[in-house]
C-alpha cells in the first residue's frame, strides 16, 4: 500500500443550523442558518420563526432561564399579595373589565398617596343627619373621637356603641319625617322643587338689600374674595323691573343672600331671630334661596359660567357651616369639575384684563382652599394635587386692588385687603403639604396594628414629621405684621401662650376679623396635622418628639379657645362666624383626648382650664342656636368622666410601680364593680348633683360617640320648633 493510499480522508465538520425555521421544524427536513433558508426559498414559502425560539447561543439562553424564573417569582409575589377569596360578579368574562396592574409596578407620588389614604385605616360612622354610614379617614375629629371612645370602653370594661345609642337630639329629629314618604328627606334636599319654594319665606327688597350688605364686610373679605362687587351689584339691580316689588331670580343672588342670612341670622340673639326666620334654628336660614340656587343651578349644568363656580363655591360654604358635611364635600367637588371645564385651573392668557385674570387665579385658589380644608377636616382624599400648570398665586398688590371692583383702604407696606387671601392661600399650601408628608408615609407595623401600637414607630414618624410641620411655623413668620393680632404682654402672634390679645379699637371690624380669623385658621390646622401623635397606649415608655407634638396640639386648642373667648366676649367680631363655633369643637374634643391620654402631664391643668373656657365659649355661641348649649353640656358631663378615671388612676400611683399601674389599668377600674357603685350611691339618684360614680355608671348606658359627632352636624334644612313641638320633643341640654 502507497504513502498516499495510507493517508486518512478527515472528515468534513457538519455545519449545525442554530435554530431551524418553523416550516423546517414542522417538516422535520434540513435547514440552514440563512433567511430565508434553501428550503423556503425555492419552494417560495414564507420563512419564519417564533419570537420564543430566538436564542442565538447558550449565554441568551441562560439569560432568558433568569428573566423568566424572575417573572415567575414576581407573578408569585403578587398572587400572595392578592385577597385568597375573589369576589364573584355576574360579568361574563368575555364582556369583564380589563385587569388593573398591581400597584406594586405604578409610581405614585407623596401627594396621591396621601390622597388615597392607602395605608391609613378609617372609620365608618352613621351621624346624626343620615341613615347610612359614611367613612372618615384618620385626620378627621370623628376618626379621633372614635379612638376616645374605644379607649373608654377599654377603661370602663365597657361597649361604648356606636350606632346602639343616639340619643334623642334635635340633630336626631332633623331629618326624622313625621309622615311616611318614598324620598328620604336628605335625598329631597338635593332635589329641590319648585314647589318647594314659597313666596311667603322671601325677603322683601329692604331686607334682602340688608343682608347683601352684609358680604362685603364678611366672607367677601375674611373668606374668599370670589366675586367682583361691582358687577354683582349692576346684576342685582338688572333683576329689578320698573315699578316691581318682586326680582327675577338669580342663582347667584339667592345663594349670597342664603349664606348671609346664615350668617346674619346666627349672630342675633334668639331672641331675636324669630321676624326674620320664623323660630327656625339659625344655622340653616336662607335655605329657601338655598334650594332655588339647586334648581336654577341644574340648568346650568352643560353649560356653566364662572357665575355657576361662585356658586358651587358658596354652596360648598353654607353647606359646611350647616354641618352638611357630607353635602358640602359633594359640592366642592361640583366646584373642582366646574373649574376644570373653564379653564380656570391653567394660568390666564395675557390677552385678559388684569381685573379678570385675577379673577379667575382667585377662583382656582379658593376651589384648591376649599378642597384642601374638607379633605384634611373629613379625611379623605383630595380632588386637587398639585400641577406644574396650576395658575400662579393671586395677587394683594395696590394695582390689583384697584382693580378688584371693591374700595377698601390700602394698609401700608404694599399690603391691601387681597394680602388676607393670598396669606390664607399660603397657609393651606403648607398645612396640606405637612398633611401629605405625614399620611403619605408607608407605615411600618405588623398586621392588624397602628402607629400606637408601638412607641418607636409613633417616634420615628414624629421625627420624620418634624421638618414637614415647620413649615407653618415659617409661614406664621412671613405673615405682613398688619395682618398679625398683638399681644398685650408683647408675645409673638401665632403663639400659643394663652395670652391676651391687643384689639385695637379704632380698626375697621373687616380687618380685625381677617386678624383673627387668619390666627384661628393658623391654630386650628396645628391642632389637626399634631393630634395623631396623642396615643392612648399605655407604656412606660414615652417617645420624646411624640410627646412634644401631642403638647402642640393640646396647646394651639387651648389657645384657640382663649383667643375665642375673648373675641365673643368684648367684640362682634365673630358674632355668627359658624366657623369659628367648629373650630371651638374641634379643640374640645381634643383637649378631651388629651386629658384621657395624658392625666398627669405637663400640660394636664393648663388643658383642664382650657375645657374650662369651652365650655363658656359654648354657652356664648348658646345664645345664638342651642346648639352651643348642647356643646357645654356635652363637655361638662365628659369632663365629669375624666376626672373619674383620673381618680382611679391616683390610686394606684400611689403605691404601685408605672409597671404596675399599667398591668392594673388594663382591669377593670381598681376591682371596682360599677353595679355595686350605683348601688352604693343610689341614695342621691333624684338629686340635683349627680357623683362621678354616678357618671360612670351613666357613661355605659349612653353612646358618647353618639352625642359627640352630634353637635358636629347639626344642621336641617326643614327643622321648625312647631314640628318639633308636634312630635312632642325638644333640645337635649
Amino acid at each position: 500500500m502507497s504513502a498516499q493510499s495510507t493517508v486518512t480522508r478527515v472528515r468534513q465538520r457538519r455545519r449545525h443550523v442554530t435554530v431551524a425555521c418553523n416550516r423546517c421544524r414542522a417538516q422535520r427536513i434540513k435547514c440552514n442558518n440563512s433567511r430565508p433558508c434553501a428550503n423556503c426559498k425555492s419552494g417560495e414559502f414564507e420563512c419564519s420563526i417564533n419570537n420564543a425560539a430566538r436564542v442565538q447561543s447558550l449565554p441568551q439562553a441562560q439569560r432568558e432561564i433568569t428573566r423568566l424564573r424572575s417573572r415567575v417569582q414576581e407573578l408569585e409575589n403578587q398572587l400572595l399579595l392578592e385577597p385568597k377569596e375573589q369576589k364573584v360578579t355576574n360579568t361574563p368574562p368575555s364582556v369583564s373589565e380589563p385587569r388593573m396592574p398591581h400597584t406594586k409596578n405604578i409610581h405614585f407620588d407623596d401627594d396621591s398617596r396621601a390622597a388615597r389614604a392607602q395605608f391609613w385605616a378609617g372609620t365608618h360612622i352613621r351621624t346624626a343627619s343620615s341613615v347610612q354610614e359614611t367613612w372618615y379617614g384618620p385626620s378627621s375629629l370623628h376618626y379621633f373621637i372614635w379612638r376616645t371612645t374605644s379607649f373608654l370602653s377599654s377603661a370602663l370594661q365597657e361597649t361604648l356603641s356606636v350606632d346602639d345609642f343616639n340619643p334623642e337630639l334635635a340633630t336626631k329629629l332633623l331629618f326624622k319625617p313625621m309622615a311616611p314618604i318614598s324620598i328620604p328627606l336628605s335625598s329631597q334636599l338635593l332635589q329641590p322643587r319648585e314647589d318647594m319654594i314659597s313666596t311667603r319665606d322671601l325677603l322683601n327688597p329692604t331686607q334682602e338689600e340688608y343682608f347683601l350688605g352684609l358680604y362685603w364686610q364678611s366672607y367677601h373679605t375674611a373668606l374668599f374674595p370670589i366675586l367682583d362687587e361691582v358687577e354683582f351689584k349692576e346684576h342685582y339691580q338688572s333683576l329689578w323691573a320698573a315699578n316691581s316689588t318682586e326680582r327675577q331670580p338669580s342663582a347667584l343672588v339667592d345663594m349670597v343672600l342664603a349664606i348671609c342670612m346664615q350668617y346674619g341670622v346666627s349672630s342675633l340673639p334668639v331672641t331675636k331671630q324669630g321676624a326674620i326666620t320664623d323660630n327656625i334654628d339659625a344655622t340653616i336660614s336662607g335655605r329657601c334661596y338655598y334650594r332655588r340656587c339647586q334648581m336654577l343651578l341644574s340648568n346650568e349644568l352643560e353649560s356653566p359660567t364662572i357665575c355657576t363656580l361662585q356658586c358651587h363655591l358658596l354652596c360648598a360654604m353654607f353647606l359646611s357651616y350647616g354641618s352638611f358635611q357630607n353635602m358640602a364635600d359633594s359640592a366642592c367637588a361640583l366646584a373642582v369639575r366646574s373649574a376644570y371645564m373653564l379653564g380656570i385651573h391653567l394660568e390666564p392668557p395675557p390677552t385678559l384684563a388684569l381685573r379678570e385674570r385675577e379673577l379667575r387665579k382667585r377662583l382656582w385658589w379658593a376651589v384648591y382652599s376649599m378642597d384642601s380644608k374638607i379633605g384634611m377636616k373629613l379625611g379623605r382624599p383630595f380632588l386637587l394635587h398639585n400641577a406644574p400648570d396650576m395658575p400662579s398665586l393671586p395677587g394683594d398688590s395696590l394695582a390689583v386692588a384697584m382693580v378688584s371692583g371693591s374700595s377698601f383702604a390700602p394698609l401700608g407696606d404694599n399690603v391691601t385687603w387681597l394680602s388676607f387671601n393670598l396669606q390664607g392661600v399660603k397657609l393651606f399650601i403648607a398645612a396640606k403639604q405637612a398633611h401629605v408628608a405625614f399620611y403619605g408615609k408607608e407605615l411600618t407595623v405588623g398586621e392588624g396594628q397602628t402607629i400606637w401600637d408601638d412607641p418607636k414607630t409613633l417616634e420615628s414618624y414624629a421625627v420624620h414629621f418634624r421638618p414637614h410641620a415647620n413649615s407653618l411655623h415659617e409661614w406664621a413668620n412671613d405673615v405682613p405684621s398688619v395682618l398679625k393680632m398683638k399681644r398685650q404682654n408683647g408675645d409673638t402672634p401665632f403663639s400659643a401662650n394663652y395670652s391676651l390679645l391687643e384689639i385695637e379699637e379704632f380698626t375697621p371690624e373687616w380687618l380685625q376679623r381677617q386678624r383673627v380669623v387668619l390666627e384661628l385658621m393658623y391654630h386650628n390646622l396645628c391642632i389637626n396635622i399634631y393630634r395623631p401623635f396623642i396615643s392612648f397606649t399605655l407604656t412606660a415608655e414615652i417617645p420624646p418628639f411624640g410627646m412634644e407634638n401631642a403638647n402642640k396640639s393640646a396647646s394651639h386648642a387651648i389657645a384657640l379657645a382663649y383667643i375665642i373667648h375673648q373675641v365673643l366676649s368684648s367684640t362682634s367680631i365673630l358674632n355668627g362666624w359658624l366657623d369659628a363655633f367648629q373650630f371651638q369643637w374641634n379643640a374640645a374634643m381634643t383637649l378631651i383626648g388629651f386629658l384621657l391620654a395624658y392625666p398627669n402631664g405637663l400640660l394636664t391643668e393648663a388643658a383642664r382650664n382650657g375645657l374650662r373656657v369651652c365650655t363658656e365659649v359654648f354657652d356664648i355661641f348658646g345664645n345664638s342656636f342651642p346648639c352651643g348649649t348642647s356643646a357645654a353640656s356635652i363637655v361638662r358631663d365628659l369632663v365629669i368622666k375624666i376626672d373619674f378615671l383620673s381618680e382611679q388612676r391616683q390610686t394606684y400611683l400611689t403605691t404601685a410601680s408605672i409597671t404596675d399601674v399599667i398591668q392594673a389599668l388594663e382591669q377593670p377600674l381598681n376591682g371596682c364593680d360599677l353595679a355595686k357603685i350605683a348601688e352604693r350611691d343610689s341614695y342621691s339618684t333624684f338629686g340635683n348633683i349627680t357623683s362621678p360614680s354616678q357618671q360612670a355608671v351613666d357613661m355605659a348606658s349612653q353612646g358618647i360617640f353618639d352625642i359627640a359627632i352630634s353637635v358636629d352636624l347639626w344642621g336641617d334644612l326643614d327643622i321648625t320648633w312647631q314640628e318639633i313641638e308636634n312630635a312632642g320633643l325638644g333640645y337635649v341640654t
